[in-house]
This record gives structure tokens, C-alpha cells and sequence, in this order.
């Protein structure tokens, strides 16, 4: 089933381009050319994204449109298409989910809504999405890495011991063989010994 998506801008040209796009990426696109017009389709269809501009008959149409999005009880997404970016805190106080600016690269426009999409079919399977900033992690997080290095630290020096205790046996083993052809070569055999004292003995006598 293909993405609905409503669209609302007094620009024709940018209305009209914009859909093109969308339609041939796979969604379904409806269009309207007011806020008037956007809400009234919002209250009687369903979307899963709502994409309006800022400026239509006045220049707070958009937050009207993202107003009557945000009452809808099937919660579609939301985006703020401007030309005249305003600052996060300004577009997020007003409703919207995300600021598109145009003109918009193809690629980078269907990334971002294909984020929103996201993020939207998470909130509605009542999974919280939560994005940590950058090199952040939260307290637990901190404490079960610290764990996980110490615990890996101490395996590793396990096993550093005992490689160590390995090699010792070994050194040790290879000392004693060395030892022992050295006093077998340094002794000379028993019945060697026992010859020369008879033929010592013999001498005397003589």
C-alpha cells in the first residue's frame, strides 16, 4: 500500500514539481493550494505525512495547516516547507516534526522523509525514539560499558598470567633436559668406572 502524503503550497509550479516527484518515488499525493483547502483535507482523509508551506494567504497559514494536523487522531507526519528557514526552536514550537527548505535536492528531500516515516511508524507502534547526541551516553549506559571494559580487562590479564605461567613450565622443562645431558655427558658411565679401578688394581699387584 503506497505512503499518503498531502501537500499544501500556493506556489502551483512548486506544488505541482513537488508532487511529480514524490508520485514517482511510490507515494500517493493529494495537493492543496490553502491552508484553507490543506485543513479541509486533513479532516477528511487520512495521511501519513502532511508537508505544508509557511507563507500562503498569510504568513502564519502553515502553523494553522500544522495546527489541524497535529488534532488529527491518525497522527500523520509532519514537515515545514519554507524558503525562509526559521531557527529549530521557532518550527518544533509550532508542531512540525521537521523544516524542509527549497529548493531541495531530490535525494536529500525523499532521506528526510523517509526518516519522518520512521519515526512516525514507531510513535504509532508506541516505540519511544530517542536520539542521543552525539559522543553522549546516558548514566546506565556509561556504567555497563565501564563494566564490559573491566570485565574484558580482567580476562585479558587472566589470560596474560597464564600464557606467562606456560612459558615459564616450559623454559623450566627444557633447563632440566639440558641439565641432565650435561651431567650424563660430565659422569662418565658406571662400568667404565669399575674397569679402570680393576685395571688399576692389577697394576699394584704386578
Amino acid at each position: 500500500m503506497k505512503r499518503r502524503i498531502l501537500l499544501v503550497d500556493d506556489e502551483v509550479a512548486v506544488l505541482l514539481t513537488l508532487k511529480a516527484v514524490l508520485e514517482i518515488s511510490g507515494f500517493d499525493v493529494d495537493t492543496a493550494t490553502s491552508a484553507r483547502e490543506g485543513k479541509a483535507r486533513i479532516r477528511h482523509r487520512e495521511y501519513e505525512m502532511v508537508i505544508t508551506d509557511m507563507r500562503m494567504e498569510d504568513e502564519r497559514a502553515g502553523e494553522d495547516v500544522i495546527a489541524e494536523a497535529r488534532k488529527a487522531t491518525y497522527k500523520p507526519a509532519v514537515a515545514l516547507l519554507t524558503a525562509f528557514p526559521v531557527d529549530d526552536i521557532s518550527w518544533q514550537d509550532m508542531g512540525a516534526d521537521q523544516m524542509l527548505v527549497k529548493p531541495m535536492h531530490t535525494r536529500v528531500l525523499l532521506e528526510q522523509l523517509e526518516d519522518l516515516f520512521v519515526a512516525r511508524e514507531s510513535e504509532m507502534s508506541g516505540v519511544a525514539v530517542k536520539k542521543a547526541a552525539p559522543g553522549k551516553t546516558t548514566g546506565k549506559s556509561a556504567a555497563k560499558r565501564s563494566a564490559t571494559v573491566k570485565k574484558s580487562t580482567k580476562t585479558v590479564a587472566k589470560k596474560a598470567v597464564a600464557k606467562k605461567a606456560v612459558a615459564k613450565k616450559a623454559v623450566a622443562k627444557k633447563t632440566a633436559a639440558k641439565k641432565a645431558v650435561v651431567a650424563k655427558k660430565a659422569k662418565p658411565p658406571a662400568k667404565k668406572v669399575v674397569a679402570k679401578k680393576a685395571v688399576k688394581k692389577a697394576a699394584k699387584k704386578r
